[in-house]
């Protein structure tokens, strides 16, 4: 089942959500899956304001408990929220994404949500004691230092930084690192990743990194620290990324062993 829009007048949206009465998944649930999934996917942006319970009830023959127990789901979440005398609104979408050694770019490209980014650095800068470790190189030698702004539908997930040696033979060009993903730049060279290691923490947002992901100071963030190495073993790059707890969530798998 997958839902779409269309605009009204008012530009309120109508849902195409499809209710299966048949199926034992809870009807409200039905609806809050399918709501969800329009919001991942783009279909409705952020500020995007949906047509009264009323309305979308008798739209969807469903009772307006149903509805508004649907709603309610998603306003838990943070995906909606309810104004008084304005109505429901999407706040954002959630950016899931599984800890494996992938570009976020191409991530959020599978994921359905239109990726886009700002570069805010991009220069030469001598190595520091944590860059030099991470990359096999000494403190002080010549490093590629990036920062970056990566968006979701026009919406800041995360500050990405990252430190390269400056013997990659790369074209780091800022038109193309704001056209596409710094991974696709490496294999666009030959450069392929063979194996990572990443560290997940938290943090909270400085007044810089707030203003970037339009966040207050202070704000939670997923941070993650992220070393790649190519077949020969040797460190190509070193990231240290930051991200919105409130709009970006890693997802892992766990298999019991008995």
């Amino acid at each position: 089942m997958k839902a779409g829009r269309r605009k009204t007048a008012d530009a309120t949206t109508v849902l195409d959500i499809a209710i299966d009465r048949m199926s034992p998944v809870p009807l409200y649930h039905q609806f809050a899956e399918q709501l969800e999934q329009a919001i991942e996917h783009g279909l409705l942006l952020p500020g995007t304001l949906l047509d009264n319970e009323i309305d979308l009830a008798g739209r969807l023959g469903l009772s307006r408990p149903t509805v508004r127990q649907g709603i309610k789901a998603l306003v838990e979440k943070g995906l909606l929220v309810r104004s008084r005398g304005v109505g429901t609104r999407v706040v954002h979408s959630t950016v899931r994404r599984p800890p494996k050694l992938t570009s976020l770019y191409d991530d959020l490209e599978e994921a359905g949500q239109e990726p886009s980014t700002r570069v805010v650095r991009n220069d030469v800068v001598p190595a520091s004691a944590e860059v030099a470790v991470a990359l096999g190189v000494r403190k002080g030698d010549s490093v590629v230092r990036l920062e970056r702004i990566r968006y979701a539908n026009g919406l800041a997930v995360a500050v990405l930084r990252n430190h390269l040696p400056t013997d990659l033979l790369l074209d780091l060009d800022t038109r193309l690192l704001e056209a596409t993903g710094l991974y696709r730049l490496l294999h666009a060279v030959g450069i392929s990743l063979h194996s990572g290691h990443q560290v997940i923490g938290a943090g909270a947002a400085t007044a810089e990194e707030g203003e970037h992901l339009g966040e207050p100071e202070g704000a939670p963030l997923l941070t993650l620290r992220r070393t790649a190495y190519n077949a020969a073993g040797e460190a190509v790059e070193y990231g240290t990324h930051l991200y919105s707890a409130a709009r970006y969530v890693f997802e892992f798998q766990m298999l019991m062993r008995g």
